[in-house]
């Protein structure tokens, strides 16, 4: 949709871009060898090696977003550069914590270098920021559109339009015409399209000859491809050199990934979907096998005296079983260390209370602090859970909800998790109102909205906070 000529260039900064993130790195590393008089060793080279690989996986992810950086504002790049640079951080201590190397690295040098790192990395990204955004907003690239329709989608996107001008679309008109279904535009909205948007209505009229006789760039249909007139509009057109974009009005529907593609060339709008597909679908995988390998290295020890400690305070097994929803709704077998004297896994499961009489002295322990859930890093190597995502629920519980909440099942888009944004939220333990379910409901399908690589870091850095402050845990 942007002006070809700017586009190669907005291609070549993005490149820029996704290389100054590993490269600012390296250099912050160099310099603080430098400034403390140390020689750049193999270790270092090594450690340089890693951290530009990581800081390409975690950090420099945003910038094939193209456009939609642009539009980030100073703090939010800062505040996503800064969980990045934490997360980086996070792998490269748990590496040298796995291979016992850390010992080899001055202290000195990797503390000022983790301090002098973020905002080098924060100047440098607005600094091409800016430039995108200099090159965006220019009048000489700037495209004319027009809307055709006035549906709530047709409304948001020249609201949108006029909001983001680095997007390098300037709406010139918005037709509507009653004849062909389109809602009728009331005062206010009619007010602020030619006021501020800075946009004319037209009702009726002839689009074709329009945007011949004005040279317009783009246009925008927001009617359903039946409509009448929109065929004969559509051939008209083809006598034009617009670019030509069909908006459905999906307003109507809560939307979950939405997006566009296509069956074989059959063009296809996806409304519900998992936001895991692709290379993000391989990244969290990637993620989960790192993170829960090393976890579980760290954990084995605690593991073993768990174990020890749950067979002394009371007789049967160690490990508890039960059967869950995975990802489509997949029957699943999840482990937890046993808190309790029974193992419910039928029809009839009765959720943990407080001061559950059933729940062991050694239970109770591991409840409050989630030490119980560790097992479950055994399912996240297995692929059957991830470290984040809506946390699975007994098969029993599913069953019932499922007919009480609409949306319920959608949560299952995504492979279930050990932590996920509901347990950070407040919504951990016991659900002993519809309601309660309802709000965890909420937060799970939020996640899959809005689900990205820094959420997760988000949720189990939360996590481990509420390890030692969640109240809602016993």
């Amino acid at each position: 949709m942007l002006h070809p000529r700017i586009d190669v260039q907005i291609t070549l900064l993005t490149f820029l871009r996704v290389a100054l993130v590993p490269s600012v790195a390296i250099a912050s590393l160099v310099a603080s060898m430098s400034l403390l008089g140390l020689p750049f060793t193999e270790p270092y080279i090594a450690l340089a090696i890693i951290t530009a690989l990581l800081t390409l996986l975690v950090i420099a992810r945003d910038a094939v977003q193209q456009v939609n950086v642009v539009g980030v504002r100073g703090l939010t790049l800062a505040g996503r550069i800064g969980l990045g640079w934490l997360a980086v951080v996070g792998v490269l201590l748990l590496l040298g914590y796995a291979t016992q190397s850390s010992e080899i690295f001055s202290r000195r040098a990797l503390f000022l270098w983790f301090l002098l790192t973020p905002p080098f990395l924060v100047a440098a990204s607005l600094g091409v920021q800016q430039w995108l955004r200099a090159l965006l907003v220019s009048s000489r690239y700037v495209r004319s559109a027009v809307i055709v329709g006035s549906t709530k989608m047709a409304l948001e996107l020249a609201r949108t339009l006029h909001q983001r001008p680095e997007l390098g679309l300037k709406v010139r008109c918005v037709f509507t015409d009653k004849a062909a279904g389109d809602p009728p535009i009331d005062d206010a909205t009619s007010a602020a399209i030619r006021n501020i948007v800075g946009a004319e209505i037209r009702e009726g009229g002839c689009v074709s000859e329009y945007i011949n006789a004005r040279h317009i760039d783009v246009v925008f249909i927001a009617r359903e491809a039946h409509a009448p007139g929109v065929r004969g509009m559509c051939t008209e057109l083809r006598d034009t050199t617009s670019s030509v974009y069909l908006i459905p009005d999906v307003s109507l529907y809560d939307l979950m990934q939405a997006r566009v593609g296509d069956v074989d060339g059959i063009p296809v709008v996806a409304l519900c979907e998992t936001p895991l597909q692709g290379g993000n679908g391989a990244l969290k995988r990637i993620t989960d096998i790192a993170f829960a390998t090393l976890l579980l290295i760290v954990a084995a020890p605690v593991m073993l005296l768990i174990g020890l400690a749950i067979k002394l305070d009371s007789p049967g097994r160690v490990f508890f079983k039960q059967d869950r929803y995975g990802l489509d709704g997949e029957r699943i077998i999840v482990y937890k260390f046993r808190t309790m004297t029974v193992s419910e896994n039928g029809l009839v499961v009765v959720q943990a209370k407080r001061n559950d009489a059933r729940v062991t002295r050694v239970g109770r322990f591991l409840r409050r602090t989630s030490l119980d859930e560790l097992p479950q890093l055994i399912n996240v190597l297995q692929g059957r859970m991830s470290l984040v995502g809506p946390r699975p629920h007994a098969v029993a519980h599913n069953e019932e909800y499922r007919k009480l909440i609409s949306g319920y099942m959608v949560r299952h888009k995504v492979t279930p998790g050990i932590t996920g944004l509901a347990q950070v939220s407040g919504c951990r333990g016991e659900t002993s109102t519809l309601d309660e379910m309802r709000r965890r409901v909420q937060y799970d399908l939020e996640y899959l909205r809005h689900w990205c690589w820094l959420l997760d870091i988000k949720i189990m850095l939360r996590t481990l906070v509420l390890v030692f402050f969640d109240k809602r845990a016993y």
